[in-house]
């Protein structure tokens, strides 16, 4: 039988991300005050919920990583736990866009809510850059290291880049441009691709991510390359002209994005985003918290394609 899991999942946590690992799922996503990083551990994906939030680190009072600590991905890479984040020197603004670089924490003990974590690695690519939103997958027996940045000489906020990793926090070879902001859909307020995830089924590997601004103009697009393709290979992958996951004003659910996949225990698919149930924003988007994290089970259409219908209503069970 399906467990019913209420929506919001969890309140005020945006940019939400579950790693399944064992006998265990794990939660990480930002949190309103922008400042630690913590981590809740369930033994079932609706125990998550109730799960005590464990602090494993908080920034720093000054320095590169000290301010505005958002979008944390848990991985478990070559027996070492890794937490993936963006964070930022300063709260100011340049040329438009924060001053976030992307960085690795590393844990090598069994446990990571009791183990110690090694101070964080700042993660070098191809710029000096607004970047974040790291992903890690295995693929084709590689680890591989998806995220956006902004390229200095294409206009708009970030693009999505792909590289092998030689471990954690270090990149193997020469970067590829998966996917820049283009469409209309993908430019509304800002010109953004961000927000990473990776799920393969059957023969074909999928890249979900979030375009646009952080309001109700937020949506999912997505990326799609055989299987057996060289994923470094930018002529092999297709893009969807048309998002594939958008607000719901039936429903009052707004910008729904930043997600990543997980499975319940009967092993159904699990998309884990966040959205608000308002429109009307009072003051800066940053320091609203209401983006909570949501789930929602989708299915796969006949042509291998992932349906991940309309976002639902609040308080009702998913499906």
């Amino acid at each position: 039988m399906t467990a019913i899991l209420p929506n919001p999942f969890i309140e005020q946590r945006a940019d939400p991300f579950i790693l399944r690992h064992e006998q265990h799922y794990y939660f990480v996503a930002s949190v309103p005050e922008y400042d630690r990083l913590e981590i809740r551990r369930a033994t079932t994906l609706a125990g998550l919920r109730s799960a005590e939030p464990v602090v494993v680190w908080h920034k720093p009072d000054s320095g590169p990583c000290s301010e505005l600590i958002w979008a944390p991905e848990l991985h478990y890479i070559d027996g070492q736990w890794v937490i993936y984040f963006a964070a930022a020197p300063t709260r100011e603004i340049k040329e438009g866009l924060f001053q976030h670089r992307m960085y690795a924490l590393v844990c090598e003990a069994a446990d990571p809510l009791q183990g110690e974590w090694q101070p964080c690695r700042r993660v070098f690519s191809q710029f000096d850059s607004f970047s974040l939103d790291a992903t890690h997958f295995v693929h084709q027996g590689k680890n591989w290291y998806l995220w956006a940045q902004k390229d200095p000489v294409i206009p708009g906020n970030s693009n999505l880049y792909l590289a092998e990793l030689l471990n954690p926090w270090t990149l193997k070879g020469t970067p590829v441009m998966l996917s820049r902001p283009e469409y209309e859909w993908e430019c509304a307020g800002f010109s953004v691709n961000e927000g990473p995830a990776v799920i393969r089924h059957g023969e074909r590997l999928f890249v979900t991510y979030s375009a646009s601004a952080t309001d109700e103009n937020y949506c999912l697009g997505i990326l799609s390359i055989a299987a057996d393709a060289d994923p470094l290979d930018v002529a092999a992958w297709q893009k969807s002209a048309r998002p594939v996951f958008v607000s719901s004003w039936d429903n009052h659910q707004y910008g729904p994005g930043h997600n990543s996949f997980t499975q319940d225990e009967a092993g159904r698919d699990v998309l884990v985003y966040h959205a608000r149930n308002y429109t009307e924003i009072e003051g800066d988007p940053l320091w609203d918290p209401n983006r909570h994290t949501r789930l929602k089970y989708f299915s796969w259409r006949e042509d291998g394609t992932p349906d991940f219908g309309v976002p639902p209503a609040d308080y009702t069970s998913v499906p």
